[in-house]
This record gives C-alpha cells, structure tokens and sequence, in this order.
C-alpha cells in the first residue's frame, strides 16, 4: 500500500512539474491529470506485473524464474505475527491458488487482468 502511496504522489509530481504548476496554484489533481491525461502509475505497475507474472509461468526453457514465484524461504522460527505477503499473494486473490495453470491459456489470463488491476489499484 505504501509502495501506491509513493508512486502515485511521484507521479502527480511529475505532472505538475510537466505543466509548470506549483501546489501554491492549487489546482486538483483530478484537473492536472484531466489535462496530461497521463496513464495512473498504479494501473501501469499492476497491469505489467500481471503480464509479466504470466510469461514467466508459461516460459519452459528451465530458467530460475518460475522457481523463484513459488520459492518459501526456509527459516528456523518464523517471526511473531502476520506472515510476511510474497508477490504471488495478490495474483492467487484474483486466479485462485492454481493461478500457475490459468496462465497456460493467455485467453483466460487475459481476462483475468483487468480484475486483478482494479484490485490491485483500489488498494492504494
């Protein structure tokens, strides 16, 4: 979430920057971004990851990619609290936990993005 927070306060930032606004001018944001009519960095980031997610799970020349979205790290104890949330955790909300074989077929992983970028982007 906080990763979110960061992107889309640079983002803004730049836009300003573009259009030679300060925050003194006071102009929203909803107008700034109405007049770059840039992408939002949120849907962008979650949109390619999502791709990105699915190429490497149907890639098959044997290198450590896939091994590493399913790696658990072997630790003695594991820490008081919440389980820490590995970078597949977002994709298996949306896929379900055989989202490795819902990304086989680009058809269903396609339609499954949209979905998973309005998740994705809500969070923030």
């Amino acid at each position: 979430m906080g990763l979110i927070r960061r992107l889309r306060v640079t983002q803004r930032a730049m836009e300003r920057a573009m259009l030679g606004v300060s925050l003194r001018d006071q102009i929203r944001n909803m107008e700034i971004h109405r007049i770059t009519r840039v992408t939002d960095i949120a849907q962008r980031v979650a949109k390619l990851k999502w791709q990105w997610a699915g190429h490497i799970v149907r890639r098959k020349d044997g290198r450590w990619g896939s091994k590493v979205l399913e790696w658990q790290p072997r630790t003695g104890k594991r820490s008081v609290g919440q389980l820490p949330t590995r970078w597949t955790g977002d994709i298996k909300r949306v896929a379900s936990s055989r989202w490795i074989t819902a990304a086989q077929n680009r058809g269903t992983w396609n339609s499954l993005q949209k979905t998973y970028v309005q998740q994705w982007t809500s969070i923030g």
